[in-house]
């Protein structure tokens, strides 16, 4: 598919990149508003962060932009956090609450089908087909989930985002020795960290967590302030920042290969 970027490795990781794209249809990006257009979203810089941490590693990454549809939500468009503010399938608003389509523009339940069956429905197809092959290869597979969001949004949670942000709906996403072993390398460090707080994990994480069939699945949610200059326009890396944190995430995928050594084949 043309909007999707996918490398094929052969260890047993796989990284989903869902929000790092910024790409627009026409006819999409002319309903827009100012806020829509700004894209503010978007997991900044993400495949760079990322981009050379974990040797012979499987990526799919799309380029559609979240407002066009959102690859990490329920494609059936129930919410993964009832009760709590959250955004949509199809997105109307921003993560302020903002309204990001023109008066009288926002998708309807056929456009929102459209984009399901166009965007949607072939990035989770591609990922599946994914993690098919790299159990085929090791006989387990793990998809670690990367995101990365404002540290400071009071429209979806209270106060400070931690920089680490572990998700694995409650430890049923994923062995427990692999939710330890991240946990593990993020307390360690000088970052803040929470596990299955405000972000449990998504779509992707709850759909591919299947460990009693050998599918090992966590999302990490990084708060843009620990590699952003600032998590604010213009979205600027910071290398400095980036490193530091980049060799964290290392950390995470030594750890991550350690206890793959003795997962269940």
């Amino acid at each position: 598919m043309s909007f999707l970027d996918i490398t094929r490795g052969q260890s047993p990781l796989v990284l989903g990149l869902p929000h790092t794209g910024t790409e627009l249809p026409d006819a999409i990006a002319n309903s827009l508003n100012t806020t829509g257009r700004a894209l503010a979203d978007t997991d900044w810089h993400i495949e760079r962060l990322y981009d050379g941490l974990c040797p012979d590693v499987t990526t799919i990454r799309t380029r559609i932009h979240r407002y066009v549809i959102d690859a990490n939500r329920d494609p059936a468009g129930h919410s993964l956090y009832p009760g709590q503010n959250t955004t949509t399938l199809c997105p109307t608003t921003d993560f302020d609450g903002t309204p990001i389509y023109k008066s009288g523009q926002a998708p309807d339940a056929a456009e929102i089908e459209r984009r399901r069956m166009a965007y949607h429905a072939p990035y989770h197809a591609a990922l599946e087909a994914e993690m098919e092959r790299i159990k085929g290869l090791h006989g387990f597979a793990i998809l670690y989930d990367c995101h990365s969001i404002r540290s400071h949004i009071p429209f979806l949670f209270e106060g400070t985002l931690p920089a680490f942000n572990i998700g694995t709906n409650q430890g049923t996403t994923c062995a427990p020795a692999l939710e330890a072993a991240v946990y593990d390398i993020c307390t360690a460090s000088d970052y803040a960290t929470v596990l299955n707080g405000r972000f449990k994990g998504g779509y992707t994480t709850r759909h591919y967590g299947r460990p009693q069939k050998g599918w090992h699945a966590l999302q990490m949610e990084l708060a843009q302030s620990s590699y952003l200059t600032e998590d604010s326009p213009p979205w600027l890396y910071d290398t400095a920042k980036a490193g530091r944190l980049r060799a964290e995430l290392s950390r995470i995928f030594d750890a991550i290969a350690t206890v793959a050594q003795e997962l269940p084949r």
